[in-house]
């Protein structure tokens, strides 16, 4: 190794020590040759990435100076995107907050292809809704149950959708599989007679 080498090789450690790793999302995601990151909007991210497999929407109301003489109520409108690059590759989950990339998120391994996978004990508790998706396809029947939560913090309040689903699946076989999903994640499953 050369001299100059060997303190590219420091100053890089020395950086690394210096401010740790650096998350993958804080440098974007590459979609074929362009890169996407946080703050483009979504018809930005979509024409440099495509049409994601699966996508999920809700809404959230933030509620600032809450207990105060003025109050302002903003409805926030989300979008996650799921974007499936193969078996090799780890899926992706994006965020937009009213049309504005908020957060990239990778996700387990992906799929070969959309739907060929589904093993009840692998599509288990945890999972996003993207990923149940990718290894089960859309599901027979979907019903969603509305709720809601709020979180407080000193002079902000933050209400968003409790969103609880269960998700029906017809593998052709004697029974069904249902799936409980909690604000796109799984929570449970279990199987019922035809």
């Amino acid at each position: 190794m050369t001299t100059r080498a060997i303190a590219l090789l420091r100053l890089l450690v020395a950086v690394v020590v210096l401010f740790g790793p650096v998350k993958a999302n804080a440098l974007g995601l590459r979609c074929g040759n362009r890169i996407v990151s946080a703050g483009m909007i979504s018809q930005q991210v979509r024409n440099a990435c495509g049409t994601p497999f699966w996508s999920d929407t809700y809404t959230s109301l933030e509620i600032l100076g809450a207990g105060g003489p003025i109050e302002e109520q903003r409805e926030v409108y989300w979008e996650v995107w799921y974007y499936n690059f193969g078996s090799s590759m780890f899926m992706q989950q994006l965020s937009f907050r009213d049309g504005q990339l908020q957060n990239i998120e990778a996700l387990g391994y992906g799929v070969d292809e959309i739907g060929t996978t589904c093993i009840p004990a692998i599509a288990s508790r945890g999972l996003t809704s993207g990923e149940l998706v990718a290894r089960c396809g859309e599901p027979t029947s979907r019903q969603r149950n509305e709720g809601a939560f709020v979180r407080r913090a000193p002079g902000i309040t933050h209400a968003a959708e409790d969103r609880r689903e269960e998700w029906l699946y017809d593998d052709g076989s004697t029974y069904l599989t249902r799936y409980f999903l909690t604000n796109s994640h799984v929570t449970g499953a279990d199987r019922l007679p035809r």
